[in-house]
């Protein structure tokens, strides 16, 4: 780091300090000026008995206000404008016709400027014009009013344009915050469309759940031994509800599926067995996926097997789509007896994008999702090497197991 580079980021560092706290600042200002007008009062240029003794009452209303400018302006404007009037009251016409002091007048006029209304700032002006011209009758010369004039001029300016920037930045503030709002309720919105659409995942593994049940009553009716005839047609007719059952819930999920969703309703639901399609086909568009699976995964439940398969699906998509299809990835899986535990990583850029479908990260909501259906958990970022990593984890209860 050069001398320029540390010069520069302690003179931001000053900066920024300054703006957390201005009365600092102002106080600097304040003591500044009013160090240059008693020396300007030592040096014997303030002439006159009304003079001298209306010095310490101007320098004090002209020079402390300064340090209160940003948090009461127009109080503190009108007490500097109060200074001047005593001072244009009582000033010797010598041969130095302004004193230090008067600069607050400008001073003034920019704070007013920057922090208070059009209006106000117009009738403080008028009557900062209104002195200037009983100022210049008063020493009898108009050439020397031309300066203090274009002075207060130039502080007018500098306060539109300061004012104009601050009114700027509030604004993108305002649209900032309303556009993090906006995205606040988006992602509302997507977990409930989540929820919503792993809700009927869930429902479909339910009703294959049923189907099972209804196996399983068949196959009871097969064991009984007293009366099998009359315990076969009471099994049957159990049989027969059950699929009345599974029939009306397939119905009800006719009415809770979209119009894109009645095109694949006849689709089966992946499961675990089909991440080698699923790899192979990402192979096939230039992804290079590395697939490592520890355990045994064929007799996880319905529901969790869908959502391992989901999960690799969407870290692999986001990988592709933000991370280039050049990049390698890696999934692997590992199954314990108390968890099942995804992790999807590559070697692109590691930006925050990297982890999100689309421009909301919808992405990432749904895997959070599906994560705590199982009473999981779900961590996405940057790699310390380079890269994302998606690491997602199911547990796994005994009575899942039991029922799969």
């Amino acid at each position: 780091m050069t001398r320029c580079d540390v010069y520069a980021r302690g003179v931001r560092a000053l900066s920024l300090w300054l703006r957390r706290h201005p009365m600092i600042g102002d106080s600097m200002v304040a003591a500044f000026l009013g160090f240059i007008d008693g020396l300007f009062f030592l040096a014997g240029q303030v002439r006159g008995q009304a003079a001298l003794l209306t010095w310490p009452i101007v320098w004090f209303l002209m020079i402390i206000p300064l340090i209160f400018r940003r948090k009461r302006p127009l109080l503190t404007s009108y007490l500097i404008m109060a200074g001047g009037i005593i001072q244009l009251a009582t000033w010797h016409n010598g041969e130095l016709s302004v004193r230090p002091s008067d600069f607050a007048l400008g001073v003034a006029l920019y704070t007013l400027t920057v922090y208070e209304s059009r209006r106000t700032v117009a009738i403080y002006s008028g009557l900062l014009a209104l002195g200037t011209v009983l100022w210049a009758i008063s020493i009898k010369s108009g050439v020397q009013a031309v300066l203090p004039a274009l002075v207060l001029l130039s502080c007018w300016l500098l306060g539109e344009f300061i004012g104009a920037r601050k009114a700027y930045l509030l604004e993108t503030e305002q649209r900032v915050n309303l556009l993090e709002r906006e995205e606040h309720h988006q992602a509302q919105i997507a977990v409930t469309d989540e929820r919503t659409r792993i809700a009927r995942e869930l429902h479909d593994v339910v009703a294959h759940a049923v189907s099972v049940m209804v196996v399983q009553a068949d196959g009871a009716g097969m064991t009984i031994g007293t009366k099998p005839e009359l315990a076969k047609q009471a099994l049957e007719n159990v049989s027969n509800t059950g699929r009345a059952a599974l029939a009306e819930l397939r119905q009800l999920l006719d009415v809770l599926r979209t119009a894109e969703d009645e095109q694949t309703a006849m689709t089966p639901q992946p499961q675990v067995g089909d991440l080698h399609e699923l790899i192979n086909g990402m192979r096939m568009v230039g992804l290079d996926v590395q697939l490592d699976s520890v355990g045994k995964l064929d007799d996880l439940p319905a529901g969790l097997g869908l959502s391992v398969y989901r999960v690799v699906q969407e870290a692999l998509t986001n990988t592709l789509k933000h991370a280039g299809s050049r990049t390698v990835a890696e999934v692997r899986i590992k199954r314990d007896d108390k968890q099942v535990e995804v992790l999807v990583r590559d070697q692109g850029a590691g930006s925050s994008i990297t982890g999100l479908s689309g421009d909301s990260g919808n992405g990432l909501i749904g895997m959070r999702e599906r994560a705590l259906v199982f009473g999981g958990s779900m961590h996405a970022g940057p790699r310390a090497s380079g890269g994302w990593e998606v690491r997602v984890t199911f547990p796994i209860k005994e009575r899942q197991v039991q029922d799969a």
